[in-house]
């Protein structure tokens, strides 16, 4: 097989999954749906795999075509990007940039910014997830994260402070109507909790001690989503206490419909950080997303509390 042969059939195939049949493929290639579809099958045989699942109606993907789709869109993308940069005599974000965010955080605050990032730049595509679990970076096909909290020293990732999310913890009126307010923190252990996903130890608040420093009290958890939204909903319906960031519940402060408990030991934060594969070359849709996170960080009245 030469190297030539290696590309037979990947634009087709790239071409039909994103255009959901080989006719519309073949239009825009401007050759046969025939063609397109023996060209595909050329390709499967040679990986040696199924990569559709074909019907008169539709074409599927089988889970290794997801897996090979998905990484001949990423070749394809850095090709199109590496021959724009040198074809214009400069690097300008191009190609696909994939992103997972914090679910309601990337939602509220990262998704707008992203928006706004790619219509500056007609030739980058966003394909953006959001979710609370922890996801590789590496073996996901993930070109940058955002996530909040302490990350694992990891020597495949890089990262990049962003600032922290403030921490309060807050209840509904008609909770505190019902069971009355926590006077100390110990007595969290007596109330309704809400807490999200849980990555490992036992449940506990990040509190601030009479001396300042940062403590984990035990909680007693009544309830767990693994969605910011979700705890939301649920401490703004009565149903227990919760540690918030003050970006997601501000606005219900405001209004009267939270209220804040136990004050004196509030404080506990959490670091904002921007992650990224370890690569010797930082491609440039990637460069200048990592930019755009970093000055919607450093805007006026930000989101993300500078760090300290």
């Amino acid at each position: 097989m030469t190297d030539n042969d290696r590309f037979d059939g990947i634009y087709d195939f790239v071409a039909a999954v994103r255009l959901g049949s080989f006719a519309a493929a073949a239009a825009e290639r401007g050759v046969t749906a025939s063609g397109v579809g023996k060209s595909v099958t050329r390709l499967e045989s040679r990986l040696g795999t199924k990569l559709l699942h074909r019907t008169t109606r539709r074409l599927a993907l089988t889970q290794e075509g997801t897996a090979y789709y998905d990484m001949c869109v990423q070749m394809l993308g850095d090709l199109e990007e590496m021959e724009s940069s040198l074809s214009t005599g400069r690097q300008s974000p191009a190609g696909r940039l994939r992103v997972d965010l914090p679910a309601a955080f990337g939602r509220l605050h990262v998704l707008p910014t992203l928006l706004d990032f790619a219509a500056q730049h007609p030739r980058l595509d966003l394909a953006v997830t959001f979710t609370d679990r922890t996801v590789n970076l590496v073996e996901e096909g993930v070109d940058l994260a955002v996530r909040i909290g302490a990350l694992n020293n990891d020597a495949d990732l890089v990262a990049r402070q962003l600032g922290t999310q403030r921490l309060l913890i807050c209840a509904a009126p008609a909770y505190i109507a019902r069971h009355g307010a926590p006077l100390t923190r110990e007595q969290l252990g007596e109330h309704d909790c809400i807490i999200g996903w849980r990555r490992q130890g036992p449940p506990a608040w990040m509190l601030r001690a009479s001396d300042g420093d940062t403590i984990a009290q035990p909680i007693r958890v009544r309830h767990e989503f693994r969605d910011g939204q979700a705890m939301l909903d649920a401490v703004l319906a009565g149903a227990g206490l919760c540690q918030l960031p003050t970006w997601l519940i501000g606005t219900h402060l405001q209004s009267g419909e939270l209220v804040t408990v136990l004050d004196e030991h509030a404080g506990g934060e959490m670091p904002i950080h921007a992650v990224w594969p370890v690569t010797r070359y930082l491609k440039p849709k990637l460069r200048a997303a990592i930019d755009a996170l970093t000055d919607m960080a450093a805007a006026p009245n930000p989101v993300f509390h500078p760090t300290r």
